[in-house]
């Protein structure tokens, strides 16, 4: 057992009447990097949480290095050397590299001898790990690689043996991904130990010696990676076998639908994030928008949805103009024929305490078939909620159920019910399956194709390169708010890559 970092005996965890983690057995070999995979509410970021001290096991008992310990809270997670890479960064975004990694750490009652003596500790462990990064820079002026790069020093500054990383790559370009993959070999040569989160498979498959899958709040398999696939991982996570490939045809675009012309949007900084854009999008096609987030997709996709204000640029939907510069009614844009499924479901596209039936109409409950005189008809509506739970497969098929019990790919699953069930001319999507598993993710799939078969002009944004690639009929790539390219979905990830670094963007320009 000398070979053994983390085993976990028996865990179990509850929420009330939500069994979160059903006697969970675990062990994670020293010097390996350890794979849990799982779909949404399968129970990954609870055990996690319970490793790291945020949460406490009702029973079961953890054992580090093969000794048992009681992790209270994360600071006596620290203390046997457990660190942890959250998948929202945890910095101070106006302090430097080195007080975000002194923070909670300093150890002298001098400061100035704290700092130096953090600042020599710091320049060894950049060295020893291949983590540079100039101690000096403020957070804020940082790329997302380079935040996250602080991050992982932050828990070795710590003296951290043992690494957790929740779904590092889901803010960084294919580049900065691999780069983080060289740097977590070294900390494996090095002796680490570091236990990778992600529902990203082909990044197990890539990156980790062993995989440990969980479904429903239980540990149902553990694999060693040369010895499995993606096929079998993806059947044991969700249950059944799972199409992971795209289906689709040749697309047939017809008429312009969408036209955007010099778009330019400022944020409530006046910052510019969307930066003279112009396109097509035309019926039976998907375009699809790539880039790492922030560099004005989301923008984009609200000045065209109606929800925030141009400066300069004009939008033109069915051949008529939108006055995105003016009075922007996003309820006349819906009665167009434009359909917006945001980035952010829980902030722009759901309303939380409602039951599934309020949000399955929400932004269209003026419709008439929603109503009775003056007043809502809840007959009409729950009908035609439940309607939808079918045909989308919304799980549990309750249209009474508060939204927030439902999970998060469920949750995807009305937002998209309500917007293509209106039988729109043109659907603008952000993020369509963000936090969302592998099942969901090939119903989704299925739907946004189904639409563009069906004579739609679609307008897809996402972060994740593999769907946009799958999914497109053309790729823009955005790079500080600009359109910095155009390619066809036979482009490699590379080529993509570099220009959603802004790399061959510049060059094409200066062509």
């Amino acid at each position: 057992m000398d070979d053994i970092a983390i085993e976990l005996h028996g865990i179990d965890k509850s929420f009330g009447l939500v069994h979160a983690n059903k006697d969970i057995n675990l062990k994670v070999r020293k010097g390996t990097i350890h794979g849990i995979i799982g779909e949404n509410g399968a129970g990954k970021s609870t055990l996690m949480s319970i490793l790291y001290g945020f949460y406490q096991a009702d029973s079961g008992e953890i054992l580090v290095d093969g000794k048992p310990v009681a992790i209270r809270d994360p600071n006596t997670a620290i203390s046997v050397g457990i660190g942890m890479v959250h998948q929202h960064f945890m910095l101070v975004e106006n302090f430097t590299v080195l007080e975000n990694v002194m923070l909670g750490a300093e150890d002298s009652q001098v400061l100035n001898k704290g700092i130096a003596k953090a600042r020599t500790e710091l320049k060894r462990l950049e060295n020893e790990y291949a983590l540079e990064v100039n101690p000096d820079a403020l957070i804020e002026e940082l790329p997302v690689g380079l935040q996250q790069r602080v991050e992982i020093l932050k828990a070795l500054y710590r003296k951290a043996d043992i690494l957790i990383l929740d779904e590092p790559t889901g803010v960084l370009t294919p580049a900065e991904a691999d780069h983080l993959f060289r740097i977590l070999g070294q900390l494996k040569s090095q002796g680490k130990t570091i236990i990778f989160i992600t529902h990203k498979l082909r990044e197990i498959m890539a990156i980790t010696d062993e995989v440990s899958v969980m479904r429903r709040g239980e540990m149902v398999a553990t694999r060693n990676t040369r010895e499995t696939s993606v096929e079998e991982l993806a059947e044991l996570m969700v249950g059944r076998r799972v199409l992971l490939r795209v289906d689709k045809g040749e697309a047939s675009p017809g008429d312009v639908k969408l036209a955007v012309q010099g778009l330019t949007v400022k944020d409530s900084r006046g910052v510019t994030m969307v930066d003279d854009v112009s396109f097509e999008v035309r019926s039976g096609e998907i375009v699809g928008i790539a880039g790492v987030a922030g560099n004005g997709q989301s923008e984009l996709l609200e000045a065209i949805a109606g929800i925030r204000k141009a400066t300069a640029g004009t939008v033109l939907l069915n051949g008529k103009s939108v006055d995105v510069m003016g009075h922007r009614d996003p309820a006349e844009l819906r009665a167009r024929g434009l359909a917006h499924v945001p980035e952010d479901r829980h902030h722009v596209g759901l309303v939380l305490k409602f039951e599934e039936s309020e949000n399955a109409i929400l932004g269209y409950h003026h419709d008439p078939r929603y109503l009775n005189g003056v007043f809502l008809n809840i007959d009409a509506i729950r009908k035609d909620a439940e309607e939808k739970i079918a045909k989308y497969d919304i799980r549990p098929p309750n249209a009474r159920l508060k939204t927030a019990n439902f999970s998060g790919g469920n949750q995807q699953k009305i937002v998209l019910a309500r917007e293509m069930e209106r039988d729109p001319d043109v659907l603008i999507i952000g993020q369509p399956t963000r936090g969302v598993d592998v099942g969901a993710i090939e119903f989704i799939h299925k739907r946004i194709i189904e639409m563009r078969d069906q004579g739609k002009a679609v307008l897809l944004v996402s972060v994740e390169l593999d769907e946009i690639r799958s999914l497109s009929d053309r790729i823009l790539v955005m790079f500080a708010g600009r359109v910095v390219g155009e390619r066809s979905p036979d482009a490699t990830e590379g080529e993509l890559g570099l220009l959603m670094a802004g790399v061959e963007g510049r060059k094409e320009a200066a062509e």
